[in-house]
């Protein structure tokens, strides 16, 4: 299926062809068209969508259990959190204490910049 961000889009004000970019909002990547000569813009619907889940999701606050398996110990994701990172079956993560008190969680390949 084709995506709607393939298409060639026109401003509806000066009917001059849209360019094609992204805007970054909390981290998140949302792709845009802009107008060269009026200077509006326009979010891909999809990705808007999807800020607004990511927003959803970011603002509350879950309670998950901490037990001991073995020699390890497990911290339960709640289910919307698997459902919007979209992992549907057994995954290896990135995880890394930052500092103390702090445990990052990395679904997808990050690369880091040390200064």
């Amino acid at each position: 299926m084709k995506d709607i961000y393939d298409a060639t889009m026109f401003c509806d004000k000066c009917k001059k062809s849209t360019t094609k970019s992204y805007k970054m909002k909390d981290g998140f990547k949302i792709r845009i068209w802009s107008c060269p000569q009026c200077g509006d813009t326009w979010e891909h619907p999809a990705d808007t969508e999807a800020y607004k889940g990511f927003m959803d999701i970011k603002k509350r606050d879950f309670e998950v259990k901490l037990r001991p398996v073995g020699n390890s110990w497990t911290v339960s994701i709640p289910k919307e959190i698997i459902k919007f990172e979209e992992v549907s079956q057994t995954k290896v993560i990135r995880m890394s204490l930052n500092e103390p008190g702090k445990l990052t969680l990395f679904f997808r390949r990050e690369k880091r910049v040390y200064p």
